[in-house]
């Protein structure tokens, strides 16, 4: 049995952070994992930023409403769900990702979570557990699968090389060059192409 497991933002739905700092205004908030590669790093910026800013997890949920996956991923999702098992390992929360889910019509998402306090404001973030995308290859082999993992950021890097075969679906250039391992795809029918590669290699 082979399992491919996908980063979210930027593989098949566009950047939140991104796309929230485009609406609000905020330019603080456009770096991402792509930028940072230290995850805590990143998300206490983030807080500080959100927190000097007032913005609430509604006001974020707000732009999240209007986004809509990558064009081309819900096809891409369905012929890859039809071929094996897909899992999304994402360092996004719960409470992000439902709406962007439902788009996707439900695939499995392993994510992380947030505390609010009483006024709806984000006061903390919480890990499932350190480096989850890479644990959760390493279960996943545990239970005899065979393993592919895509994503493109530097908190991608360390599933991508765990697993049987790792792809960078359009990195930047600069994290690519950094793992000339990896073979890279840059858009879907490049990338169903190299899915297809490694599951025949891996049967």
């Amino acid at each position: 049995m082979i399992i491919t497991c996908l980063d979210l933002e930027g593989v098949l739905v566009p950047e939140v952070w991104i796309s929230v700092a485009e609406k609000t205004g905020i330019e603080a908030l456009r770096l991402t994992t792509r930028d940072i590669q230290d995850y805590d790093e990143l998300m206490t910026h983030r807080l500080k930023v959100i927190s000097e800013q007032g913005l609430t997890l509604a006001d974020i949920q707000g732009v999240i409403a209007t986004l809509s996956p990558l064009e081309g991923a819900v096809e891409f999702l369905d012929g890859l769900r039809d071929q094996c098992q897909v899992v999304i390992l994402s360092d996004t929360f719960e409470e992000f990702a439902q709406p962007l889910m439902r788009q996707l019509k439900m695939p499995t998402i392993l994510c992380h979570s947030l505390s609010l306090d009483e006024t709806g404001h984000i006061r903390d973030y919480h890990l499932r557990l350190p480096d989850p995308k890479k644990k959760a290859i390493q279960a996943f082999k545990g239970l005899n699968y065979k393993t592919i993992a895509a994503g493109d950021s530097y908190n991608d890097v360390s599933m991508l090389l765990e697993a049987d075969q790792g792809i960078f679906f359009r990195p930047p250039q600069a994290i690519a060059d950094q793992f000339p391992q990896l073979p890279v795809a840059r858009d879907y029918e490049a990338f169903t192409k190299l899915l297809e590669q490694s599951m025949n290699e891996l049967k």
